[in-house]
């Protein structure tokens, strides 16, 4: 009995999975199916529902907080109601205005800043407020929102529990709603968005998304061209070469990236990749290049372990702390680095 209930509850999941998607869209698993709370398409679509927070960065000097309208500030003198958006623009034009001015942004306080995860909190003082822009100064290479994106709410996710065996869907009307249904997946659930789904671009563009591959191409298009996303320009060879990483996360078909727990990678100018663990070290090749506008990372290693990462894997996105690859073919395999 316990089969048969467990086996009915898998079928209502796929009926909800797949009921309101098309025929081909039926036949295509590896771009339409289910993803996981540490997929990666999971962790791009909460980083797109984070809290918009560069568009004041000429007030607050930080990414990862905006303050809360509406408020005031001092510029040169002339005091600026910041009551909407676009208000920033007022602030911008003010400190342009001159060159022999000293353009120092006073707010008055208090304010409530947001936090990218839609935290608030109140700060009553100037000291307060540069102790916590210190604070999010600390974390340079923390990945922030993913902007030139917007989700055209409602949007409706199918849900299964493995642990349960239930089968439900619940609707998303807004980015705090979809953040935080992001953050509160646990490891049993299996979820599966509605398609199609409505996204503007940063140019106002509008597009039809109809499964999961297309989604992510959206957010890889948004990371490369979006200007607010390219605040911080970095060389990618540069950045390879300079110290040591370790695989957070390696899928191919299934997660598996404890094959290379406890493993160093050095990748060194001359186009060697020192690999190492337990003492253990073997040494392989590395080599960067541009296809038709899309970075390449293709690594070569001779041991049957380390050659399972031989493929020529496109940059998705990187920092100076993690690099963030894939393989895009019949199904799309993912391979990260980040700083040890």
């Amino acid at each position: 009995m316990f089969l048969l209930k467990k086996y009915l509850s898998f079928a209502v999941f796929l009926f909800l999975l797949f009921s309101c998607q098309s025929e081909t869209d039926e036949e295509n698993n590896n771009s339409q199916g289910t993803i996981t709370n540490v997929s990666p398409l999971t962790t791009y679509l909460q980083r797109v529902a984070m809290v918009q927070t560069v568009q004041d960065n000429v007030i607050d000097g930080s990414s990862y907080c905006t303050i809360k309208l509406p408020y005031t500030v001092t510029v040169n003198n002339e005091q600026i109601a910041v009551n909407t958006t676009a208000d920033y623009q007022k602030v911008v034009d003010n400190i342009n205005a001159s060159n022999y001015d000293d353009d120092i942004v006073k707010i008055d306080f208090p304010v409530t800043m947001v936090y990218y995860n839609y935290i608030e909190k109140l700060i009553p003082n100037q000291t307060d407020f540069d102790s916590l822009i210190d604070y999010w100064n600390l974390y340079p290479d923390l990945l922030s929102k993913i902007n030139g994106l917007k989700i055209n709410y409602p949007i409706t996710i199918n849900i299964y529990n493995s642990a349960s065996q239930i089968a439900s869907s619940q609707s998303i009307i807004s980015d705090q709603a979809f953040f935080n249904f992001i953050k509160n997946l646990n490891e049993s659930q299996y979820i599966s968005l509605r398609y199609p789904i409505t996204i503007a671009d940063y140019n106002g563009q509008t597009k039809s998304i109809t499964n999961n591959l297309e989604f992510e191409n959206a957010i890889k298009y948004a990371i490369d061209y979006c200007p607010d996303n390219n605040i911080v320009t970095l060389d990618f060879e540069q950045t390879l070469t300079n110290g040591s990483w370790e695989i957070p996360y390696y899928f191919d078909d299934t997660v598996k990236t404890s094959n290379y727990t406890g493993y160093s990678f050095i990748f060194k100018s001359d186009k060697s990749v020192v690999a190492s663990k337990g003492g253990v070290y073997e040494t392989g090749q590395w080599e960067s290049t541009i296809q038709y506008g899309v970075r390449e990372l293709k690594l070569h290693f001779t041991s049957e372990l380390l050659g399972k990462l031989n493929f020529n894997w496109k940059l998705f996105e990187f920092n100076n702390s993690q690099i963030r690859l894939r393989d895009v073919g019949t199904a799309t395999d993912y391979l990260y680095f980040q700083k040890k």
